[in-house]
């Protein structure tokens, strides 16, 4: 079943209006008619890279500044690569969108938007708790992730790879990072040992990255790339989509409304398998797969999405006032020394609410899952991802 065939047939996946192949991206190329390939077997054909797009993200900025960018990203792109648009209509729509990219042998889906786009695109790599493999290629075939940042809090997912806010460096990543790998690829029919020259090089565009997974008794597997939170933290963020439309003041509007009757609470927490602890007056707990949170909080300091572990920080006994007084630590990350303050690396964590009142809030890359019970862990490079 080839894409068009899929969309032809009305799939909801990913219907015909919101995957677009546009004229002017792609001179050379026009929508195929349904029955016809628009990824193509042959040895020789373009790489396909699918982008997909938020355009109501920020307020409506991350189409404005999409439509912009356009003409660039063809002349990086468009002659070596088929530009494929997809736009998407509403929430978990860029996941259904991703999950059919790479079954029909996509060669990367690239994430354009915000913190909220780059989490959908990541959890449409998983499937029932399996990665979705291509159904079009052999069982090496592997779809990267790419990012190009416009939209809310873009500094939390651009400082994962300490990267610029800047979208024309994101399509020169994109640009360097495929045509090195085909390049790579091209290498290995040609000569083994000029291949190992360029390892090096091509590990540090193309690089495979931890995924955070967060699993619970009565729903599916989520994934995160960047920071999952409990309680405190979590409640701000849950508030905070409620104020998008002031941009990133809603982070300050929602952990205003959070601090409103917030009450610390005992939770039993168990590492890596081990033994339930009891965890008293519990503010909030973050567990890092990236450091950054919260428009630009480095909560999880010592987290590195290749490290293959977790890194949990845990915050107690917290009021109002110690948030205030400790508000730069918090931000450049040196509040690891702080009294109340404790950190470990772990595998897996899991959590529970003693009381069993079930308030207890979570979200992950700033999206709320709802509450407690939950086990969090690491899928070491689960995937390729070009930065």
């Amino acid at each position: 079943m080839m894409m068009m065939e899929a969309f032809g047939r009305g799939m909801h996946v990913v219907a015909a209006s919101t995957m677009v192949f546009r004229s002017e991206l792609q001179p050379m190329m026009t929508p195929e008619p349904v029955g016809s390939s628009s990824f193509s077997s042959s040895s020789s054909r373009q790489r396909d890279l699918v982008f997909i797009v938020n355009p109501r993200g920020c307020n409506g900025k991350t189409g404005r500044q999409w439509r912009k960018i356009l003409p660039y990203l063809q002349s990086r792109l468009g002659k070596e690569c088929n530009i494929l648009e997809s736009i998407t209509s509403g929430p978990c729509h860029a996941i259904d969108i991703t999950r059919e990219a790479i079954r029909e042998g996509a060669d990367a889906v690239v994430a354009v938007g915000g913190d909220g786009t780059l989490h959908e695109v990541v959890n449409g790599f998983f499937w029932a708790g399996k990665p979705v493999t291509s159904q079009m290629k052999d069982s090496t075939h592997s779809t990267a992730l790419g990012l190009i940042p416009l939209g809310t809090v873009n500094g939390n997912i651009c400082w994962i790879f300490s990267r610029k806010d800047d979208p024309r460096e994101a399509i020169e990543r994109v640009a360097r990072g495929f045509f090195l790998f085909l390049f790579f690829v091209f290498a290995i029919a040609i000569l083994f040992a000029v291949l190992l020259i360029n390892v090096g090089i091509l590990t540090g565009l193309r690089s495979r990255v931890d995924i955070g997974v967060i699993s619970g008794e009565s729903c599916e597997n989520h994934y995160f790339i960047n920071v999952a939170d409990i309680h405190l933290s979590a409640k701000a963020g849950f508030y905070a989509s409620r104020y998008k439309s002031f941009g990133k003041l809603c982070y300050v509007l929602g952990a205003l409304h959070a601090f409103m009757g917030h009450q610390n609470q005992d939770l039993r927490i168990k590492f890596n398998e081990g033994e339930w602890e009891t965890w008293p007056q519990l503010t909030t707990v973050c567990v890092g797969n990236a450091k950054y949170f919260g428009g630009g909080m480095k909560i999880t300091p010592n987290a590195t999405p290749y490290s293959g572990n977790l890194e949990v920080v845990i915050v107690q006994n917290f009021k109002w006032h110690d948030f205030i007084l400790k508000l730069q630590k918090l931000y450049n990350g040196t509040h690891l020394s702080l009294e109340n303050i404790s950190a470990r690396s772990a595998l897996s964590i899991e959590l529970e609410d003693i009381s069993g009142n079930g308030g207890i809030h979570i979200q992950s890359d700033g999206e709320h899952l709802g509450f407690l019970p939950k086990k969090i862990s690491v899928l070491p490079g689960a995937i390729e991802m070009i930065c």
